[in-house]
């Protein structure tokens, strides 16, 4: 996203300092990419933020800090959420870094963890919220996405497990637009009960003498349906009780940075949209005791 970014708003610029094409990621440290990397961060952030307070926070009523404990809610798929969150954030700052040339360890220090960094942030405008509040449990599960990407990094000096995202409209959000959103976008990042959360693990990255393909994964997956904040129905309609269920998933992934191509801009392209779990056939575990087996599953 960075990238993108800084393609639009500074190209001409970076072009006539460099003779490395945009695309490309530079040997050494490109001093120049390195700050429009860095101003680029900043401005979002602070837009991010100041968007935030306008469209979320000024709703409700200020007050002194204090914290929540909100762990035991929406069957952990919120937590799940801030993982995700911290390491695909964290990711893409790292990898804004190396298309800058920036050192391994300038990558960890001020890339890896800007998700932590930016979400924490939030966790504190939270906790100044009468509405909200200061919440450890996603402090952890912030730190637990920060530290997936950087022990790996440590660890193999590349991402063998891979966090990824798939969602679908669920037929909970008509009936709870408030909490669940009004508008596709919305139900995206606020029904819980149509994302999904994935481990990809690249089999090729554990055996690399094997005749593996290269971009093939196994993914295991992590749900929930009918939760009990989705079951409020708003409308006229008497409520029917609605059978709530933690949902497993096994199924197959593609890793698109593990894909040939010789085009930088369709490398930086698969790297951007690498954090969506591909459709493919799955077997789905419930918390119910029912299995379940999907052709295709999103």
């Amino acid at each position: 996203m960075l990238v993108i970014f800084l393609f639009f708003s500074g190209k001409d610029y970076l072009f006539a300092q460099s003779k490395t094409p945009f695309f490309q990621r530079s040997d050494t440290l490109n001093k120049k990419r390195r700050n429009a990397v860095y101003i680029t961060e900043a401005a979002l952030a602070t837009a991010t933020l100041i968007g935030l307070n306008e469209a979320w926070y000024a709703q409700y009523e200020r007050s002194g800090f204090h914290s929540l404990n909100d762990n035991a809610q929406w069957m952990q798929m919120d937590k799940f959420g801030h993982t995700f969150s911290a390491y695909y954030i964290g990711k893409m700052g790292m990898d804004a870094l190396a298309w800058a040339g920036e050192t391994k360890k300038n990558q960890l220090i001020y890339g890896a963890t800007l998700g932590f960094v930016f979400l924490t942030t939030i966790e504190v405008l939270d906790g100044f919220s009468e509405e909200w509040g200061f919440s450890t449990g996603d402090i952890m599960a912030n730190a637990l996405g920060t530290g997936l990407l950087i022990g790996q990094e440590l660890l193999w000096d590349e991402q063998r497990l891979q966090m990824k995202f798939s969602f679908m409209t669920s037929e909970y959000a008509a009936n709870n637009p408030d909490k669940l959103g009004s508008t596709p976008l919305q139900q995206v990042l606020k029904d819980y009960n149509g994302q999904t959360y994935w481990l990809s693990a690249n089999l090729w990255s554990f055996h690399k003498e094997s005749k593996i393909p290269k971009w093939l994964n196994l993914a295991i997956g992590y749900g929930a349906n009918g939760l009990p904040e989705g079951s409020y129905d708003n409308s006229t309609i008497p409520r029917q009780p609605i059978e709530s269920y933690r949902q497993f998933f096994a199924s197959i992934d593609v890793d698109l940075t593990k894909i040939k191509t010789n085009s930088d801009f369709l490398k930086t392209v698969f790297n951007i949209f690498n954090f969506v779990k591909i459709p493919a056939p799955s077997i789905e575990y419930r918390s119910n005791g029912e299995f379940k087996f999907h052709f295709l599953y999103f």
